[in-house]
């Protein structure tokens, strides 16, 4: 899912607010540094996500014969190919 980098910074304004609240958590940083790696965190895992769904649907795409998106079949393949691209990031 594609966010703007506008409401990406909203999560990370929020995680680090979260962040910020917790007891176990010590900032040796500047609370803003702390945001800004977050939301590089958050954008790079998006994109990483982008990939594995491109990959998944490509792979659908190859198939022999044509296979309607939003079809039972679809989305079971296309859970079983995501998955798979997951696993193959370790993730």
């Amino acid at each position: 899912m594609r966010l703007s980098r506008d409401k990406v910074n909203v999560l990370a304004r929020a995680v680090s607010d979260v962040l910020k609240q917790m007891d176990d958590v010590e900032f040796i940083e500047d609370p803003n540094t702390i945001r800004q790696e977050i939301r590089k965190f958050l954008e790079e895992l998006l994109n990483q996500e982008e990939k594995i769904d491109q990959s998944a649907r490509q792979k659908i795409e190859n198939q022999k014969r044509t296979i309607l998106e939003g079809s039972q079949e679809w989305d079971i393949l296309y859970r079983k190919y995501y998955s798979e691209e997951v696993k193959k990031l370790g993730i």
